[in-house]
């Protein structure tokens, strides 16, 4: 029994940076769906070059900074 309570942190740990990896997936999926139709049925190829490349590099640095 001793054994299942140290191993708490390392599975909050762990449960945590699961948390942060698959929230950074979902947020960059939506962002390149969000820039890829506006790319393509907004004709805006250019806001959506800028958008997708510039939310990229802002998800990097914020989950950067929060992790």
């Amino acid at each position: 029994m001793a054994e299942a309570q140290d191993d708490y942190p390392a599975h909050l740990a762990t449960y945590t940076s699961f948390n942060k990896l698959v929230t950074f997936s979902i947020l960059w999926i939506i962002l390149l769906l969000v820039a890829m139709a506006i790319g393509l049925v907004g004709h805006l190829p250019l806001l959506a070059l800028v958008m997708g490349i510039g939310g990229s590099i802002a998800l990097l640095i914020a989950f950067a900074i929060l992790s």
